[in-house]
């Protein structure tokens, strides 16, 4: 996958639903996306004894990376190993399907369950739990409100109730105990490839909100 532009606002309460009537007037939501137009994602990061990921995220290190497992609607049975990149300001997603029994074996610490010569990034996690010390972290999960535009491929999301699992790793277990990452954040993203139209631009505007770099694992991690 190429490299996206990535813009992260922190908004508020009022800011959601007023994006929400906006968005939902002009943008397709996602396909994947339930009823409500919203899904649940629970993501399980990696990091190693000296919290190397979240001192580079803190820090603004780039290039940089992240690794972490990925499922959706509290549905451990299909499950996404993804790697995320930041280079020059730009970000990358790479993800590969993993099975629930691969992921349980490797959160019990049986890192061969990786070796696999025909999936890279398998491979490419191995080689850093191995040369760095990567280990599982810590659970992150929160609700999304997904939407997207064709042209210069935009997707554009809402997230709430951003929750962490503390200490826990019971990952594959749904219903684990997570309490909410600090004081209620929601969070508004926008990823584009080489454009991003203004009309979209002047759709997501809102009052005193800037981009900052917001990271879902670090505020999980300090308030966790």
């Amino acid at each position: 996958m190429d490299f996206r532009h990535e813009w992260k606002y922190e908004i508020n309460r009022s800011d959601f639903y007023l994006l929400r009537q906006r968005l939902n007037c002009l943008l397709q939501s996602d396909p994947h996306a339930c009823a409500d137009g919203s899904y649940f994602i629970s993501s399980l990061y990696f990091d190693n004894g000296a919290d190397k990921a979240l001192h580079e995220k803190l820090d603004g290190v780039d290039p940089r990376e992240k690794y972490r497992l990925r499922y959706y609607n509290q549905d451990p049975e299909l499950i996404f190993l993804e790697r995320k990149r930041k280079v020059n300001g730009l970000c990358q997603k790479s993800q590969t399907p993993i099975s629930k029994q691969d992921a349980r074996q490797l959160l019990q610490g049986r890192l061969t369950v990786l070796q696999t010569p025909a999936d890279p990034l398998r491979l490419q996690l191995y080689q850093a739990m191995l040369s760095q010390g990567l280990r599982p972290k810590t659970i992150v999960t929160y609700r999304r409100y997904p939407y997207i535009y064709g042209p210069g491929n935009v997707r554009v999301t809402l997230d709430q109730d951003i929750r962490t699992g503390v200490r826990s790793l019971d990952y594959l277990n749904p219903q684990a105990l997570t309490i909410p990452a600090g004081d209620p954040i929601m969070l508004l993203e926008v990823k584009w490839d080489q454009f991003l139209p203004d009309f979209i631009r002047d759709l997501l505007r809102v009052p005193d909100r800037r981009s900052a770099a917001f990271s879902k694992y670090a505020i999980s991690r300090i308030f966790g």
